[in-house]
């Protein structure tokens, strides 16, 4: 009987131990791909999105790029589907809501006045935040906005001059890599 328990116990041990290893396999995965880059570990991706650059200031990134022939942009560096000078630097900006008709008001009157090419509505956002001292929690609607990065200030005036909050969330990111001709349609669609 105590022969049988040390063999089962062996045998829970090695199970236990490789059941650790499977878990462990897809996270170590996950990082090597999200540390290394993606691009530096597949580069026969012609994915230029996958490309980003993110381990060129790794110390051995000049190796991973040797071994694996890879032709990574530099950090800062934009890549598109071809390059052109008819596109101009882009953003996308968010603004949250507080209903459908404010979102669509708001919305209509960005592309009228040219300061943006494309709004898109998004239903169903909760928001959690805090506003004087308080946790509040409320349901909007968030405005994917897309334009030029020179048109920012004019569309924030015009945001803040058409809203009902107080503090209306508009934060921009930029627009790193995209379909050529959908970076000349924003160009084209907007104003000066």
């Amino acid at each position: 009987m105590a022969s049988t328990l040390c063999c089962r116990a062996d045998a829970l041990r090695t199970i236990s131990s490789s059941a650790t290893i499977r878990r462990r396999l897809p996270l170590v995965g996950a990082f090597c791909v999200f540390t290394l880059g993606i691009s530096n570990l597949l580069p026969t991706l012609s994915f230029s999105a996958f490309r980003t650059g993110t381990a060129q200031s790794l110390p051995f990134a000049p190796l991973l790029r040797s071994k694996f022939g890879s032709q990574s942009a530099g950090v800062g560096s934009v890549r598109m589907e071809g390059s052109s000078d008819t596109t101009v630097p882009s953003i996308v900006v968010y603004v949250t809501v507080p209903s459908r008709e404010v979102g669509k008001k708001l919305a209509e009157s960005l592309v009228r006045e040219k300061l943006a090419a494309c709004v898109n509505l998004v239903p169903g956002i909760e928001s959690v935040y805090q506003w004087k001292g308080e946790v509040q929690t409320d349901s909007e609607e968030l405005l994917i906005i897309k334009t030029r990065q020179s048109l920012f200030e004019a569309l924030t005036a015009h945001v803040k001059a058409n809203h009902p909050y107080d503090v209306p969330e508009v934060i921009a990111l930029p627009i790193n890599a995209g379909s050529l001709p959908y970076l000349e349609w924003i160009k084209n669609s907007t104003r000066d």
